[in-house]
């Protein structure tokens, strides 16, 4: 094929950049899109204006006509008194769900406060005791860990290395020393079914 016969690439058009229209268009279409935070949306909308731009940037300072530069926080407490943003909301989700596939407190405070969950806030799901040795029996049941081990019983040095690895994979998880250690020097998974009911009983007395 002759090389002015090979078809030519059309170059892609940058995007336009934004105005306060498509800025808020953006925005509303990530919150019905994600379970979202102020920080999360306010990460995302500062990472679009960095791509694309605002519009009165192109202008020439003093320009009556170029709209002024965007005010995020006032976008982002407009969308949090419609209940667009919810960051109580979100927090009391993801920690339970968290605290559901075996993470413990630690782990779940980090999450939440990566994703811009205020201090108080993440104090306010904090999860109680009961909620605490769920956790940590969950994550023993998904890895087979302590009384749910299948495999043959381990003695010696052996045995010892096994369960010091167990007991930092559990720490890692973010579940207390004393938990992590409990789970694992359980008999049965009965004795920690027994353990977690008991922690229940005593919230609700």
């Amino acid at each position: 094929m002759d090389h002015a016969d090979r078809p030519q690439k059309t170059k892609r058009r940058p995007p336009r950049p934004l105005d306060p229209a498509r800025l808020e268009e953006l925005a509303l279409a990530y919150v019905a899109r994600f379970a979202t935070t102020a920080g999360k949306l306010r990460t995302y909308l500062q990472r679009k204006l960095r791509e694309r731009g605002w519009v009165g940037d192109e202008m020439e300072d003093g320009n009556e006509d170029a709209p002024p530069r965007p005010d995020l926080e006032a976008l982002i407490e407009r969308f949090a008194a419609h209940g667009y943003v919810d960051d109580a909301g979100y927090a009391r989700m993801r920690s339970a769900d968290l605290l559901r596939r075996g993470y413990g407190a630690r782990r779940v405070s980090q999450q939440l406060m990566q994703a811009g969950i205020a201090e108080e806030v993440r104090a306010d799901v904090a999860p109680e005791e009961a909620e605490r040795r769920a956790a940590a029996l969950a994550l023993a049941r998904k890895r087979r860990f302590g009384p749910f081990g299948l495999h043959k019983a381990l003695a010696g040095e052996e045995a010892h290395r096994q369960r010091e690895k167990q007991l930092a994979a559990m720490v890692r998880a973010g579940h207390d020393f004393d938990h992590a250690r409990r789970v694992l020097d359980a008999a049965t998974p009965d004795e920690l079914a027994q353990w977690v009911a008991e922690a229940r009983e005593d919230s609700q007395s």
